[in-house]
């Protein structure tokens, strides 16, 4: 087995995203501050939002159900830019190498259309992919399939008859691993950089 391109999820692989940067100038207490992540402000809601529906309608929608939040939940988006302090340096060194070993590198992102064009504009390793798919551009979110077919094909643009047991995709989340090996991908849940690294190494990926 020969591996031809390697694909990366982006946030927990790497840009160190969480709306704790931002709730935490917001809401002092740490048990409050949780509640409000997990109850008002939730993951499944933002999910909406990089699964392709509008910052505006989210935002507003949240509001009519919670209106005694309203200031908190508009700054989600307002300042969402604070969630976003800077890069993993660890997952982004691995792509830098990666990059000087001319391993062709594509991108599959969970991630709202409205919202990635800052990270394109304020993040230079993003120009190491020669292609990225964005879930709200989309409107796919992983982990369905439909979202690796899309991915796969756009990889076949540059590499037409690369198969799917030759990518590797590279996610924090488990179960977004599990859904590209369903398909016949190989697959790195990354929890370290130093593992992830390895086992690119043992699919034989040089770099």
């Amino acid at each position: 087995m020969t591996i031809h391109a390697v694909i990366f999820d982006f946030g927990g692989v790497l840009f160190d995203w969480s709306p704790h940067h931002l709730y935490r100038k917001l809401i002092s207490d740490d048990h409050e501050r949780q509640w409000f992540l997990d109850n008002i402000c939730t993951q499944a809601w933002n999910t909406e939002q990089d699964a392709g529906r509008s910052l505006a309608e989210g935002t507003r929608s949240l509001i009519e159900q919670h209106p005694q939040h309203e200031h908190l939940i508009q700054a989600y988006y307002d300042r969402w830019h604070e969630m976003l302090p800077g890069p993993l340096s660890d997952g982004v060194a691995i792509l830098e190498a990666l990059h000087q070993a001319d391993v062709p590198l594509f991108g599959l992102t969970n991630w709202s259309a409205e919202t990635f064009p800052y990270a394109r504009a304020n993040y230079p390793f993003l120009r190491c992919f020669r292609d990225i798919v964005v879930s709200g551009e989309l409107k796919l979110i992983k982990p369905d399939a439909a979202i690796y077919h899309a991915s796969l094909r756009q990889v076949r643009a540059h590499l037409p008859d690369i198969q799917p047991e030759e990518v590797v995709f590279i996610d924090d989340v488990a179960g977004n691993i599990e859904a590209a090996m369903a398909l016949g991908w190989q697959g790195i849940h990354h929890v370290s950089a130093q593992r992830t690294a390895a086992r690119l190494r043992e699919l034989g990926v040089g770099f």
